[in-house]
């Protein structure tokens, strides 16, 4: 693939968790986390966004989101286990999405905030539709997604580059 290759990156924080008395990384999905995720696998589903590669921090609560919204995609990605993504900095994620492989056209990163809308607020920057305003507006809940589009490599991914094209977040009572 080229410098000129249009590129998407899906990101998508888990899903609520519950608080039982475990270390961090292994608390489980809390019941309104079990709703929050189908509902967005379906809204990727809807809206034809299906990555071809998903790195997913280990916790208990990021695989499990991952594993609900992947059983509501056509296909299920390639998924990769990555520990660099469990308490990743916005940097750290960064990092992550410049090693990705060239050939890949999206990726999707499951994993945690305050990491995930760094993320998206970085790659955005000022570009942007109302998608933006309406992110920066409802900050970056549980089982929200971003989608971000950038032409060229994954090298070349830093704060500015892409355009935030779509967000959805699950509905608060």
């Amino acid at each position: 693939m080229s410098d000129a290759t249009p590129r998407r990156i899906v990101l998508l924080r888990h899903a609520k968790a519950d608080w039982p008395d475990v270390p961090d990384r292994e608390r489980p999905l809390a019941d309104r986390g079990r709703m929050e995720a189908p509902a967005a696998g379906q809204w990727l589903a809807g809206a034809g966004i299906q990555p071809r590669l998903t790195l997913c921090s280990p916790a208990i609560r990021t695989r499990e989101t991952w594993k609900l919204v992947a059983h509501e995609l056509p296909q299920r990605p390639k998924t990769v286990y990555d520990e660099r993504l469990y308490e990743a900095t916005t940097g750290d994620l960064l990092a992550v999405l410049n090693g990705v492989e060239e050939d890949l056209p999206d990726v999707a990163l499951v994993g945690h905030n305050p990491g995930m809308h760094g993320l998206a607020e970085a790659l955005a920057g000022d570009a942007g539709d109302g998608a933006l305003a309406h992110m920066r507006r409802g900050a970056f809940p549980t089982a929200a997604v971003a989608v971000l589009e950038f032409t060229g490599t994954w090298k070349s991914v830093e704060h500015g580059v892409a355009r935030l094209t779509a967000y959805w977040a699950p509905p608060r009572d």
